[in-house]
């Protein structure tokens, strides 16, 4: 079996090509050839039998993913089921499982098998559990087996921090708030424990054999993203970045599908900086990136200020966008704030594909305008992002939704300024219609 990246290297466009292309409306050898680039990447596990691909590229519409899973405190099957049914529903593109705890097998099957976006997992969480927490009991023998069955179940894509080197240590232990990505935590504790190198990258060979056997996509995880706005762009954080570029060629060599993932918490001048080496060095693979967060002052928030910050990543580069809920720093989230989540960053996708002049993209937008002028109420709420939302918002306000309803209680009826401009102007309207 070929790899979608070797199939699009071939010359050839895959089943999932033409899917992908369909859902994004462009012709299927921009697919393949942004596919054979490296700049793009299609997540697509012949096993996951459920599977709607979905192409990530800066060439195609920005991506949106939810993290969903249990923790060890809290949560259940039944909980995250509703998450994930949740984070579909409104619209998310991926989905990763971060469970850790007991039984993760038998949860992985049920949400894979219900999970019609590429799915994704970080390996290193089960093979801490099989350990039985122990971290001197985690081996590369270990780290392979879990990747390798995870494979097997059907996993599109896979978070590995790869590029966690042991020499890179010494500039974590400087920073303010020190190594925050938790697959990086523990490896970096292993690592310190055992004086050795990490054993993703001595059995990288390894993880690229099972990778290539499965279509596995490498998602190369920042294990040294800055977790504040005093750690972006330093020395721990670039030197992990200079080896996912290592990485990233290995991966493309073995035929290998390759992502890289970012920051984290950046200062809002300092996200296109931070966009343009990863292009650079990373050989344009695409970027996944987690918001990045541009406050650290607002727990509660961090949906928004997350936002803030992934309009301007996708702007300037990445592809697909790491939802960040209002839970962030306070707790696992809830089904309603996964989403909220969602919702947050699909405005921050669309306002990014809007501004960097994605063929079609506005297209919604003046849609929306039309019904708006037009005082089209339920043609409004089947356009919105979130119709429902709006549609209880609107109701809430004392208005009525039925025909020739033309205002809402912001202005009400004498100062509604829409309603005015077209008595001001009472054939404008009627021609721009008809001429539309």
């Amino acid at each position: 079996m070929k790899t979608q990246y070797e199939q699009a290297l071939a010359g050839r466009i895959s089943p999932q090509m033409t899917a992908a292309a369909c859902s994004e409306n462009v012709p299927a050898r921009k697919v393949r050839d942004e596919l054979a680039a490296g700049r793009a990447v299609l997540p697509a596990n012949p096993a996951h039998v459920r599977l709607q691909p979905a192409v990530v590229g800066r060439a195609f519409r920005t991506k949106v993913n939810a993290n969903i899973g249990r923790s060890a405190e809290r949560s259940s099957l039944r909980g995250e089921m509703r998450k994930l049914q949740g984070a579909l529903a409104a619209g998310a593109d991926c989905l990763m499982d971060l469970s850790v705890g007991p039984r993760l097998i038998a949860l992985r099957r049920q949400l894979l098998s219900a999970c019609r976006a590429p799915f994704g997992t970080v390996p290193v969480y089960e093979a801490l559990n099989r350990a039985e927490n122990r971290i001197e009991a985690l081996t590369e023998d270990l780290l392979l087996r879990v990747i390798a069955e995870q494979a097997e179940q059907g996993v599109d894509f896979m978070t590995l921090h790869a590029g966690l080197r042991r020499s890179h240590l010494r500039h974590a232990s400087r920073r303010l708030a020190g190594i925050v990505s938790r697959g990086g935590a523990v490896l970096a504790l292993w690592m310190r424990k055992n004086e050795k190198e990490n054993p993703l990258y001595t059995a990288f060979d390894g993880i690229l054999d099972i990778c290539r056997a499965h279509d596995v996509t490498l998602s190369l995880g920042d294990g040294l993203r800055p977790g504040c706005l005093a750690d972006a762009g330093d020395k721990a954080q670039y030197a992990e970045l200079k080896t996912l570029g290592e990485l990233v060629r290995r991966s493309r060599r073995r035929g290998v599908q390759v992502m890289v993932e970012g920051p984290g918490h950046v200062p809002f001048d300092r996200i296109r900086e931070q966009m343009d080496v990863e292009a650079r060095w990373c050989d344009g693979a695409p970027f996944y990136v987690l918001g990045p967060v541009v406050t650290d002052v607002a727990p509660g928030y961090d949906h928004i200020s997350a936002a803030i910050g992934a309009t301007a990543a996708a702007f300037h580069g990445a592809s697909l966008l790491c939802y960040v809920t209002p839970a962030e720093h306070l707790g696992l989230p809830t089904a309603a704030e996964v989403h909220e989540g969602v919702m947050a960053f699909r405005i921050a996708a669309h306002a990014a594909d809007v501004a960097k002049g994605l063929p079609g993209a506005r297209d919604w937008d003046d849609a929306m305008t039309r019904a708006r002028v037009t005082f089209d109420w339920k043609r409004q709420f089947e356009i919105a992002l979130d119709g429902k939302r709006a549609r209880k918002r609107f109701l809430k306000g004392g208005c009525r939704l039925s025909e020739g309803t033309d205002y809402c209680s912001m202005c009400g009826a004498e100062f509604c300024a829409m309603k005015n401009f077209q008595r001001a102007f009472p054939r404008r309207g009627k021609t721009e219609e008809s001429e539309g």
